[in-house]
């Protein structure tokens, strides 16, 4: 095909594209790979803290997901429930449980993830933590009929303009795991009128799609296809979560909210995850999740959660770590945020992050 013709070739399938209906209900991922302007950040690198939570087995290897799977087959006894598995809703708040201790489910989890187009950006089972790179869902593209004809050859030409990644936390539990997926996602957006240059911005975590995720993972645990898509429509909401509210105790700022421990601690996890914070460990038992910020590169091109938040002269800080220490009597709890000895926070940082986890609950 002479240079002409495949121009022209390109710029009709493109007109096309504009004009397709998305299904929106599709989903096929293909990894952004080694894209340069979206390489891992400082801020989102873990580090290992203690083993305190940690999942026998030791470090994760890349053969590692191929042995020890744990798809034991379901039967259904609830809707909700089919054999050791479980989903759960709280608000638009959904996660899953499961009967099985968390060195059952890692490779099993790391697996499911790769077979859905994700690379893992970061693995750390003493925490229980995964994280896939930014990805691409290529559903989202038109299937016009001359894309169908051109395959692969014209693929490339597309781009939905959108990326997401997904964290996946394993807690532990008593009788078994709490499996939740959390989404980050980024938009490519002109900067200026002539439409010739873009930035990656966040755009909204979309929850549904958490929850397809998760229904899919009930699938990879042994749930049917038909039972897992029974159990994600049915589950019972629980009544919907008041907002966080923004406080003051001496001077130091705090988060109010009106829930009861196991619940405000979920949703401080699942917000943390979904801003974007590291979290270098956990301590249920003692309210406490540990963190990090990194000041991120000014000079960067890609802007980060944090990068909106915490602007600095500097460009090259070491990392900045935090307790953020959820604190409950009853039905309401209190969110607080200490520095790295345990001490209350009282700086501007401290307030961003209060700010931070109060829109994210809202």
């Amino acid at each position: 095909m002479n240079t002409p013709l495949r121009f022209a070739v390109l710029a009709l399938a493109t007109s096309l594209a504009a004009c397709s209906v998305l299904e929106s209900d599709k989903i096929d991922y293909k990894s952004a790979g080694k894209a340069p302007t979206l390489e891992v950040p400082p801020d989102l690198t873990q580090l290992s803290r203690d083993n305190r939570y940690a999942i026998p087995g030791g470090v994760v290897s890349a053969n590692a997901y191929e042995a020890g799977r744990a798809n034991a087959p379901g039967i259904p006894t609830a809707v909700d429930k089919i054999g050791d598995v479980r989903m759960e809703r709280a608000g638009n708040e959904r996660w899953i449980v499961v009967d099985r201790p968390p060195e059952q489910l890692w490779d099993t989890v790391r697996d499911f993830w790769m077979e859905n187009g994700f690379l893992l950006t970061s693995e750390q089972r003493n925490l229980g933590i995964m994280e896939t790179d930014w990805a691409e869902n290529r559903a989202k593209l038109p299937q016009d009929p001359i894309r169908s004809m051109l395959g692969k050859v014209i693929d490339s030409v597309y781009s939905t303009g959108e990326l997401d990644r997904f964290r996946t936390r394993m807690e532990r539990t008593s009788k078994g795991t709490e499996i939740y997926i959390s989404h980050r996602g980024m938009q490519e957006v002109y900067t200026n009128q002539r439409q010739d240059q873009t930035v990656w911005q966040p755009r909204a975590v979309d929850p549904e799609l958490e929850t397809e995720f998760l229904r899919r993972l009930m699938v990879k645990l042994g749930v049917t296809q038909e039972q897992s898509r029974a159990a994600a429509a049915s589950v019972a909401a629980a009544p919907q979560a008041r907002a966080a509210t923004i406080g003051n105790i001496n001077g130091q700022p705090v988060l109010q909210v009106a829930d009861g421990f196991d619940r405000a601690w979920r949703r401080v996890g699942l917000s943390l995850d979904r801003t974007g914070f590291t979290v270098e460990d956990r301590d249920r038992s003692a309210g406490v999740y540990y963190v990090r910020y990194v000041t991120p590169n000014p000079d960067r091109k890609e802007p980060g959660i944090f990068g909106k938040l915490f602007s600095r002269d500097s460009k090259t800080e070491a990392p900045m770590k935090y307790r953020i220490r959820v604190q409950s009597e009853g039905d309401k709890s209190t969110v607080t945020v200490l520095n790295e000895a345990g001490a209350p926070e009282k700086s501007d940082n401290a307030q961003r992050i209060v700010r931070v986890l109060a829109d994210d609950l809202k």
